[in-house]
């Protein structure tokens, strides 16, 4: 056996044995026993999903003409194909998901995600940036732990991190990123951030970006989000005097129109405003936290009351005035709990290995017999716990095997009867040939090629082309050759569903197409028919009814080729 994987197929051969021998066994399938339990699940799964539902002998043969087909399944090694072994892997670890997540601990990092959203805190950090993708970045971890033990010495935090730190938005200002909010940036440096005390300084800290130093900073009360329009006039850092002057005076003027008539503000913003984006919609930005805006814009926006107007605030972007539409306070634990487990389920969280390590560890413990037998890794510890759950949790158990048997049946039908029946052009066109009395119509049809063209001279250009067309790609490559000016298409229909058709060949009235661009149209070596002359005048029909018919050789294959054994006893205990 390998020992970094035990396949899911041996899994469940070796399971359903244990299984089945506890079971009284209802039938059994070319030498494949079906336990009580099986059956009984599957028979009334289907009694409740029927409008009028079978009588127990009916379901036992229609039963036992789906295991014939699963042995078929099997016999042509169907489940050794690379696709269905995946697809049943991905599918088990799905269905076991449920019985092996630890609400508890799950609840743990929500509760404590919850209480670190209950504050905002100041955030000082020096990030070292990490490579592309792929490529080692020792290096830059060796340097964040060099300035790290700098700083430990004694070092000045803010002078490393003007030095050394990448993120420039931060590094002129001491490493202070200011007040943030949970749920903002990766777990491991938003942790860092939340429990440090004030000024003590972190260990080495990874994210996706990079290597963090981070320091303790204040905490305050969560003020939750805000909801708030502006108006920016820009103010570039290559700006002269001058230039500053004036934009200071622009923004004094708007602000003083707007506090003495504030229905003018998203006028204003919409003819004045530099920020063009949010302009167009009035000046209105989406919600925002703490930490999400720019200081002091963020500070003001919160500072303000519901319908307030700020003073002329100064950002490193210009000059606002700011007006708040409304405010919500922190979210519920209630509130937050699906936002958390989402971010956890994402590979991309650090919780997301977090979780994993600890099922692995409780998994170890729980099969710790096991594995000193098997001698297994941590990620085959997993499939001990899908095989115990085989064994011991019948609802898993069931939906497996009828997943599995369904994929199994799915497959094996597409070979034998849905991929034959829509392939075989020989053989529906015997099929036709054979029942062709079996398909007839109520009303005659027309078949011919329906032509619809620009002009008349288009037209005729169109009736010496169709001459050539002998079959559908020679109509393509007419088609090909009047588009845009022609539409060409093939026909067979009754009076009354396309009134050209029946101006034409009925005697209807005259019509105008449809798309204005035709003024001319006509039907190309029309025919009526009272009777479908070729398969392909009911091949939808043809296809259903081959189908049929492969089904029912194909059964009457089965019940030659397998054995079966009914044990009509324990089938009559079955209620």
């Amino acid at each position: 056996m390998n020992r970094k994987h035990i396949a899911a197929i041996a899994v469940l051969a070796t399971s359903a044995l244990s299984v089945s021998a506890k079971d009284e066994v209802v039938m059994t399938v070319n030498g494949v026993d079906v336990p009580r339990s099986e059956f009984e699940y599957l028979y009334h799964k289907n009694q409740q999903q029927q409008v009028d539902p079978q009588t127990l002998g009916e379901y036992a043969e229609m039963f036992k003409i789906y295991k014939l087909k699963v042995a078929d399944a099997l016999s042509q090694r169907l489940d050794t194909l690379s696709s269905f072994r995946a697809e049943m892997e991905q599918y088990k670890a799905d269905l076991a998901t449920p019985y092996m997540t630890d609400s508890i601990y799950l609840n743990s990092l929500v509760k404590e995600a919850f209480d670190m959203s209950r504050d905002e805190a100041e955030a000082f950090h020096i990030m070292i940036a990490k490579g592309m993708p792929g490529q080692e970045n020792d290096a830059a971890r060796a340097k964040a732990d060099s300035i790290r033990s700098e700083i430990i010495k004694g070092a000045d935090f803010a002078e490393m991190a003007a030095k050394f730190s990448v993120d420039r938005a931060s590094s002129s200002d001491g490493g202070r990123m200011g007040y943030i909010v949970a749920g903002r940036f990766p777990y491991a440096f938003e942790k860092a951030v939340f429990t440090l005390a004030p000024g003590e300084i972190s260990e080495i800290v990874e994210s996706p970006q990079g290597y963090h130093i981070v320091k303790g900073g204040k905490h305050r009360p969560a003020r939750g989000t805000v909801l708030v329009e502006h108006i920016m006039k820009m103010v570039p850092p290559t700006s002269t005097a001058e230039q500053q002057a004036a934009a200071k005076a622009s923004i004094d003027s708007i602000y003083n129109v707007v506090t003495a008539n504030p229905a003018l503000f998203e006028d204003l913003a919409r003819e004045l405003s530099d920020d063009k984006g949010s302009g167009r919609q009035g000046g209105k930005l989406s919600w925002f936290g703490a930490g999400m805006m720019v200081e002091p814009f963020d500070s003001a926006a919160f500072a303000i009351g519901v319908n307030e107007i700020s003073r002329p605030v100064r950002s490193q972007y210009g000059w606002h005035v700011i007006r708040k539409l409304d405010a919500k306070g922190p979210a519920s634990l209630a509130e937050m709990k699906p936002q958390v487990l989402k971010r956890i389920a994402s590979p991309q969280d650090d919780r997301y290995a977090l979780v994993e390590k600890n099922l692995i560890s409780k998994l170890r413990k729980k099969h710790q017999k096991a594995l000193r037998k098997k001698d297994l890794d941590d990620n085959s510890v997993k499939e001990l716990e899908y095989e115990w759950l085989y064994v011991n949790e019948p609802d898993y158990r069931n939906l497996l095997n009828e997943y599995r048997e369904g994929s199994l049946l799915y497959e094996a039908s597409l070979r034998e009867v849905w991929d034959k029946a829509a392939k075989d052009e020989q053989g529906l066109d015997d099929y036709f040939n054979t029942h062709r009395a079996d398909y007839k119509w109520t009303k005659p049809h027309v078949k011919g090629i329906l032509v619809q063209a620009t002009n008349d001279s288009v037209a005729d250009l169109v009736r010496d082309a169709l001459k050539e067309v002998t079959d559908d790609a020679s109509l393509k490559a007419v088609r090909k050759q009047f588009v845009g000016k022609a539409s060409i298409e093939r026909i067979l229909m009754e009076e009354g569903q396309n009134a050209m058709v029946d101006n034409v060949m009925f005697g209807g009235a005259p019509v105008k197409p449809n798309n204005k661009k035709y003024t001319v149209y006509f039907v190309y070596d029309p025919r009526i028919l009272n009777a479908p002359e070729s398969m392909s005048d009911v091949r939808s029909l043809v296809t259903g009814d081959y189908q049929n018919q492969l089904e029912r050789d194909w059964v009457e294959r089965l019940k030659s080729r397998y054995p079966v054994t009914v044990n009509e006893k324990v089938l009559k205990k079955i209620k």
